[in-house]
């Protein structure tokens, strides 16, 4: 529903789902909160549906929660992973400034249940291609009267030079590089590659690299085919935002770093040593 719709039919009917619905009007051509909460109430309303989701994004933190208190429907935020007790779904989401995981559990008694994603929670190579079993063109009935505000211009992250969420090598650093002096080394390694480098935090608040490099819950959230993590702890905070990634490969000195939980190479020993012997070696095999 909403802007390019038809477009956005187009590029799902490519995949194999039960029902794709359609829900066109014009007062929901541009974004607004009160028009697509009436229409997804609407929608819920005729349809059924057992659980709705959508990406955790500005805009379905801002109409979402609406649907939910007016339809009297549950809705889980934020989710980042779902596993299964007893074929009945789990839902893992953040809490406190995404320090703690927390599982949350819906009455099985409701009919219907909003969900909302966090962005690169689960991989695209995941979607069955096919095509849909049923395509619905759903009638809204919205009047001018729904439309009683008018939603500010769209938020817009802050301008930058590289959108590392394209990425599909990405090489990674954090504070254990020790000093900016040693950028070069790991931008000689990421040319070597043909990868964009990006950040923890830490190198940021510092100033050794800017903002938009940043990966983790106040950063990017990316899903390359390889993150190549060099001298990253790995707190929550950084993992959040590359833990889909397709493959990941840690170098750090600590063998205990919290980065080698989730990664599939671990690479244990000074980066100062391993970096540029690596990036020689890749140089070689061009």
């Amino acid at each position: 529903m909403g802007e390019n719709a038809s477009a956005l039919k187009e590029q799902a009917s490519n995949y194999k789902v039960k029902n794709l619905i359609l829900a066109q009007h014009d007062l929901i051509g541009s974004y607004s909160a009160d028009g697509y909460s009436k229409a997804l109430d609407q929608v819920i309303s005729e349809l059924s549906p057992k659980y709705v989701l959508m990406g955790h994004s500005y805009m379905v933190r801002d109409f979402l929660p609406r649907v939910s208190a007016k339809s009297d429907v549950p809705f889980i935020s934020d989710i980042i992973s779902v596993t299964y007790h007893d074929n009945v779904p789990i839902f893992a989401r953040q809490v406190f400034n995404a320090k703690i995981a927390t599982n949350v559990q819906a009455d099985s008694n409701n009919n219907t249940i909003l969900l909302s994603f966090q962005s690169a929670a689960f991989s695209s190579d995941d979607i069955e291609a096919g095509s849909p079993e049923n395509q619905i063109d759903f009638s809204l009935n919205l009047d001018t009267s729904d439309i009683r505000s008018e939603s500010e211009p769209e938020f817009q992250e802050s301008a930058s030079s590289v959108d590392l969420t394209t990425a599909e090598l990405i090489v990674s650093v954090g504070r254990g590089i020790d000093s900016q002096d040693n950028l070069p080394m790991i931008e000689a390694l990421a040319s070597a590659m043909g990868a964009e480098i990006a950040s923890s935090r830490p190198v940021v608040d510092m100033g050794w690299l800017p903002p938009y490099r940043q990966v983790g819950s106040s950063g990017q959230v990316v899903s390359p085919k390889l993150y190549l993590s060099v001298g990253i702890s790995g707190a929550i905070q950084h993992v959040v935002g590359m833990k889909g990634s397709k493959n990941i490969m840690a170098i750090n000195k600590d063998e205990e770093a919290p980065i080698f939980e989730i990664a599939d190479y671990a690479v244990i020993g000074d980066l100062m040593e391993i970096v540029p012997k690596l990036t020689e070696e890749i140089q070689k095999n061009k």
